[in-house]
């Protein structure tokens, strides 16, 4: 976010030398930017605990329950969907 604010203030700026009106709204730009922007572009951490998605799972149960769980969706997905399910396995495949 921030290099796209900044080469638009660039470009503003390379205009203003024909018309000074971009230099203000170069700097209104930049001013928004510093004043508003860099608060939400920051990467912040999370603020509860991790989520579980991505973890690994804390038993040899729990990981076939999710193995299982994940099968039937996927027999669901195949038998809903016979033609997407073929082509995928088509490029699978290749």
């Amino acid at each position: 976010m921030g290099t796209v604010v900044l080469s638009g203030a660039v470009v503003l700026v390379v205009l203003g030398f024909g018309n000074p009106l971009y230099w203000l709204a170069a700097a209104g730009v930049l001013f928004l930017y510093v004043r508003y922007g860099l608060d939400s572009s920051a990467p912040s951490a999370p603020a509860g605990p991790a989520p579980s998605a991505g973890t690994a799972p804390t038993s040899y149960k729990a990981y076939r329950d999710r193995r299982d769980k994940q099968a039937r969706w996927e027999r669901r997905y195949r038998r809903e969907r016979p033609m997407e399910s073929r082509r995928q396995e088509r490029e699978r495949g290749k």
